[in-house]
């Protein structure tokens, strides 16, 4: 990019940005002529896409910042105005605002809430930081038609997000995704006004308690085997972090009621956007588990959990006979709910009629052969919560199935109807509830989890992720998939492909034959999965919110003889695939 429209487009967010903070980093950066900063602070501006808005929080088009914000909620503003033009005549639109631990959440949720109110929009703002399962919650509570929660999830913490909800309590899809980025990409002014007048008028709303005690209650009638917690509570230890995040006054309060024992990590309690313990607040990856686990270990306790910072995600470790904490990946503990929740219902007569589970497209099979025992029917979907939501939305419409579950990999669950988002809090209380029901059977988690795998076969899952920042990273992606695509692959880790499906194409067919092609019933979406021999599955995905592509390994190998016999097959077999997987994407940078 010229040097001249760089500087041109700097010099225009100058004159529009309104807060002091970034308007004056743009201008250090100008005065400068730091050409490579301001390159990459202007060569794009942030888009608006199907999940709302992420970034890095600065100055500049490129970048999470309040002019970003109050575009983006403006266009926000006029779709809902269209979508609901008898609510918006009687003046009966409202929204729901969450925000996060992050820097500037409070912030950028405060100017989303006066946007809203001065566009005729009923603003209710929560009083501070709340998760984003209680913002879904609330949108159905009060009878919102939107609703946004600002969080940048599990990303690190220069990062910050804007994510956009409907009168669902789900996050937007189509149409209304496409519908809100139209409107974005077409605002030529910003309407908001001052906290004083929004609350004068009643357009703006402080919510706090009256939406968190239904939420915590929401959270514990979910649960089973009230009896058992309150019988044998006192014998379970738990181990809990919010890494820094939302999820202490949430997880603490539920699970506290239920008479469990949490010991909360003392340096990762209060809320903190810097994330000063950890790299990344993710409890996916074991570095941010890693106090939980000291303390687990030393407090000899039954159970580490973990929330990220919107609490909508949920991590565990669970101790080995030696003492020593195991971390559970997603795919395993989306089992172990799974199969609890449904051999919960049959054993208690609250299995209903027609019962059906979801689980994202990069998900693990294993809950396909538990809900196959169980006699329900699994649902395969996109990735993101959101397209759960969807597949649910259409069970309550036409009344066809009745959601039990819904699951995905990266450490996403819901086990209530009253949420239409992962939701980590009400996933601790029933892992609680799961842990405390196999040690009345004399078992560990661990050692169902080994039972488990003898009966459906034992389960590997890896995911291999590379990041490409900057101007050349969506082409390094784009030409990695194009890749894939052109050369059809046959072979695969030494395993044969049986069926390669393109969800971008709708289509699946046998790399043999690859004229034979079948229709796929899945919104498009730029993903492509190998199905090998023996029903190993590789999916290949670029993020729709970071600058990475992440490929997905989903490994089942038959129990035939020992469990550690099956175990070693399968480590040969991924260590393969994987090993071709990182010469690509080393050949790619």
């Amino acid at each position: 990019m010229e040097k001249s429209e760089i500087l041109e487009r700097a010099k225009k967010y100058i004159e529009e940005e309104k807060d002091e903070r970034f308007r004056k980093e743009v201008e250090e950066l100008v005065e400068k002529e730091d050409m490579k900063e301001l390159e990459d602070r202007f060569y794009q501006t942030l888009e608006f896409g199907t999940g709302g808005l992420r970034g890095v929080m600065g100055g500049g088009t490129n970048r999470m910042n309040t002019l970003e914000i109050n575009l983006a909620t403006q266009g926000l503003a006029n779709y809902v105005l269209k979508a609901f033009p008898q609510k918006a005549k009687d003046g009966t639109l409202s929204a729901v605002i969450a925000y996060d631990s992050r820097k500037n959440s409070d912030v950028f949720a405060e100017a989303t809430a006066l946007i809203l109110a001065a566009n005729g929009i009923k603003a209710y703002l929560f009083t501070g930081l709340r998760p984003t399962p209680e913002l879904s919650f609330a949108i159905r509570e009060l009878g919102a038609q939107t609703g946004v929660v600002v969080t940048a999830s599990h990303n690190p913490p220069q990062y910050n997000g804007y994510k956009a909800y409907w009168d669902n309590g789900a996050q937007v899809i189509e149409p209304h995704d496409v519908g809100i980025i139209d409107e974005v990409n077409a605002v030529k002014s910003v309407k908001t006004i001052s906290k004083e007048e929004a609350l004068k008028s009643g357009k703006l709303v402080m919510i706090d308690k009256e939406i968190d005690e239904k939420f915590w209650a929401m959270c514990k009638a979910q649960l089973f085997r009230p009896e058992l917690i309150k019988e044998k509570a006192s014998s379970v230890k738990i181990v809990y972090t919010p890494l820094h995040g939302t999820g202490a006054m949430h997880v603490e309060k539920v699970l506290g009621d239920l008479g469990l024992k949490v010991i909360t990590v003392p340096q990762q309690r209060e809320p903190d956007g810097r994330f000063p313990t950890v790299e990344k607040p993710n409890p996916e990856e074991a570095p941010a588990l890693k106090l939980a686990v000291e303390l687990g270990e030393k407090e000899k306790a039954d159970c580490v959990m973990a929330t990220d910072p919107d609490a909508d995600r949920f991590g565990t470790a669970f101790p080995g006979k030696d003492g020593k904490f195991v971390l559970v990946s997603g795919n395993q503990m989306g089992a172990l709910l799974c199969e609890y929740v449904l051999l919960s219902r049959k054993e208690l007569g609250k299995m209903p009629a027609s019962p059906a589970a979801i689980r994202s497209i990069v998900t693990s099979p294993f809950c396909d052969y538990i809900c196959k025992k169980f006699g329900v029917k699994m649902h395969e979907c996109l990735t993101g919560f959101k397209w759960i939501a969807a597949v649910e939305d259409e069970f309550e419409k036409d009344g066809s199935e009745n959601y039990v579950f819904g699951l995905e990999e990266s450490y996403g669950y819901k086990v209530e109807k009253e949420v239409m988002d992962k939701d980590g809090v009400s996933a601790a209380a029933m892992c609680a509830e799961m842990t405390l029901y196999w040690a009345s059977k004399g078992k560990s988690i661990l050692e169902h989890l080994d039972d488990m795998w003898k009966e459906y076969g034992f389960f590997e899952d890896r995911a291999i992720s590379q990041y490409f920042p900057g101007s050349a990273g969506k082409e390094v992606m784009a030409g990695i998939m194009t890749k894939l695509r052109a050369e059809g692959l046959k072979v695969l880790g030494g395993k044969k492909v049986l069926e390669i499906r393109d969800i971008q194409e709708s289509v699946s067919y046998n790399p043999e034959k690859p004229a034979e092609k079948s229709k796929i019933a899945l919104p498009k979406s730029n993903v492509l999965q190998f199905v090998l021999e023996g029903g190993t599955i590789v999916s290949a995905r670029p993020s729709g919110t970071e600058p990475k592509i992440k490929f997905y390994i989903n490994s089942r190998t038959e129990v035939k003889g020992t469990l550690d016999e099956a175990k070693k097959e399968s480590a040969e077999s991924c260590d393969l695939i994987s090993k071709e997987i990182k010469n690509l994407l080393e050949n790619a940078k």
